[in-house]
């Protein structure tokens, strides 16, 4: 009899495959005597040339998903496995203490951890202390007979099993082998959940128990439309499946029909459906998607996939590829939004108690402002090649929104002065995620071009929940009617000041929340570009005037997130 694991449904379609771990084994050991001391050292020198031969693989899987660069990392951990020094010291240590491979491997290596990471003066060579120990692992997997999983490496269909995802585990699959995800932590707005959107592959997370039940092997249902997976289904539950999948993929049939028309709903009101974008090679599965812009580049992947600050050239030459390939449809730029979960390893920052709270986004730019008029320039410029608009991030205070706006202003002067071509008419806009600038809205309206209502942090913030934090995932509420009330407030300020209200949190494609802000008039919906379709398709059924009325008693009569989503899907089957 199957197993049924419950979690959330955080991309939907239905996977069927063997369930590969993404799981490290327990590679522990006790140091043991032993007498063939030659037999030790054949041991360690073919766990070391298994050791190399798996890092050719992963490379060369590396350099073609990532790029030569990203790959780089692992020709350092292919040196240092040739590095006669260290070999050397193992062997020796062997030959001398007649001890197993797996103790002389960890006392050697050891040793040069300890220096490297000593070496505080010297940030290249202390960071080699990680690659140490990372080659240690990999020894010590093939001396104990345990093999480490590596994404890299998968090479038929799977559903990947982990604890949680990181974005270099999911760079590194081959795509066409992952059917689906199945972790243990997170919600929909984890990292684990928006790569699977982006991927098309159907996900459960935060199941609490997904590594403990599922073994490498077992054959599973992944379930991501309704939140679950049976582990190990009978004949007639794989049947079943397999048809819910052939529906599935007539639906998305239906949907790629819709690809060049327009967001109209049932009563002919036009909204934008936009996508969401990390890098310029994203751009390509919005134009296929057929959106109508994207409605959020979020920059800081071209920080976080350098080693070292991206020129203005660099980054001119990115944004300006973006809006070349949307040809002529508005692209909405995000500056720089670092801190909080996402960290530069060339750009210290200060150690806090809550990073959420702290140091980040436009609080950086404002301080560092070389970093933010590098940028503020690239994107001034790139303006001459298409339709760009620049939004600021964790706007908190007007403030901020004006000084941020005065380093633009003195930017633009500058390249104008200089003869450089830059459009006359830049809209500068503003991420609404903090609750004090929801409140506050009536007055940002005055002042900026358009708001784009960042749900993800708004609701952790409106909440106080962190939303990496498994423990009070129970908060993230989209549906709840206090959340609904700010975004509502948000869209009424834009509209009374003649501004676009935009939302670019994955709330913008859920399809609760979609009717919902439908009938608050919400003018943007940005999301995944796989998930573009799909609410095109759903609009069509919406009638705004009938939906704002069912807004009106989410935010008056409604009490819970659960009743508010128990009212939505009353009327959609009605």
């Amino acid at each position: 009899m199957s197993k049924r694991i419950t979690g959330i449904a955080a991309s939907d379609g239905i996977g069927i495959a063997k369930a590969y771990r993404l799981v490290d084994p327990d590679l522990s050991f006790k140091k043991k005597s032993v007498t063939d001391v030659d037999a030790e050292i054949k041991r360690l020198t073919q766990a070391m040339s298994d050791s190399t031969d798996d890092l050719k693989v992963i490379r060369d899987k590396a350099a073609q998903n990532l790029g030569e660069s990203e790959a780089e990392v692992f020709d350092a951990h292919m040196t240092i496995l040739a590095d006669p020094e260290m070999t050397g010291q193992i062997e020796q240590l062997i030959k001398d203490q007649k001890i197993n491979a797996e103790e002389a491997l960890k006392e050697v290596t050891d040793q040069f951890i300890a220096i490297f990471e000593g070496m505080t003066d010297n940030k290249y060579m202390q960071e080699r202390a990680a690659d140490v120990k990372d080659v240690t692992k990999r020894v010590l997997s093939h001396l104990l007979g345990k093999a480490l999983p590596n994404p890299a490496l998968i090479n038929e269909p799977v559903i990947v099993i982990a604890h949680d995802l990181t974005p270099s585990d999911t760079a590194q699959m081959d795509t066409q082998f992952v059917k689906g995800f199945l972790t243990d932590l997170g919600g929909r707005t984890s990292h684990s959940a928006i790569m699977s959107r982006t991927l098309e592959v159907p996900a459960v997370v935060g199941t609490e128990e997904a590594t403990k039940e599922v073994q490498d092997g077992d054959l599973l249902v992944l379930d991501g439309l309704d939140g679950f997976a049976l582990v190990a289904p009978d004949k007639d539950e794989v049947h079943h499946y397999q048809e819910q999948a052939k529906q599935y993929a007539q639906e998305r049939a239906e949907w790629r029909k819709l690809k060049d028309a327009a967001s109209v709903s049932k009563d002919g009101k036009h909204f934008e459906v936009a996508a969401n974008i990390g890098t310029p090679d994203d751009v390509a599965a919005v134009v296929d998607a057929g959106a109508e812009a994207v409605g959020l580049f979020r920059t800081e992947f071209l920080y976080m996939n350098s080693d070292k600050l991206p020129s203005e050239e660099d980054q001119f030459e990115a944004y300006k590829s973006v809006a070349e390939a949307m040809k002529g449809k508005p692209v909405v730029i995000r500056t720089m939004d670092i801190g909080g979960d996402k960290h530069l390893p060339y750009l210290p920052l200060p150690e806090e108690m809550n990073p959420f709270l702290g140091y980040r986004a436009i609080r950086i730019s404002l301080d560092r402002q070389e970093i933010f008029r590098t940028q503020l320039r690239a994107l001034i410029r790139a303006s001459h090649y298409g339709e760009i608009r620049i939004m600021f991030p964790m706007i908190a205070t007007l403030d901020e929104f004006r000084a941020a706006k005065k380093v633009f202003t003195e930017e633009k002067a500058k390249l104008v002065a200089a003869g450089v071509p830059v459009a006359d008419d830049i809209k500068l806009g503003m991420m609404v995620e903090i609750p004090a600038s929801a409140v506050f809205a009536d007055q940002f309206a005055k002042e900026v071009d358009f708001f784009s209502i960042g749900t993800n942090d708004l609701i952790q913030y409106t909440f106080a929940a962190d939303r990496g934090n498994e423990h009070v995932s129970y908060l993230y509420q989209p549906y709840n009617p206090a959340l609904l009330r700010l975004i509502k407030k948000v869209i009424e300020a834009a509209h009374k000041e003649g501004k676009i209200a935009a939302m670019c949190g994955e709330m913008a494609g859920d399809k609760i929340a979609v009717p919902l802000l439908m009938g608050m008039g919400l003018d943007e919906y940005s999301m995944s570009a796989t998930s573009v379709l799909r609410v095109r398709s759903e609009m069509k059924n919406i009638d705004t005037t009938d939906w704002a009325k069912v807004v009106d008693e989410a935010v008056t009569t409604c009490q819970t997130n659960e009743e508010v989503k128990a009212l939505v899907e009353k009327h959609l089957q009605a």
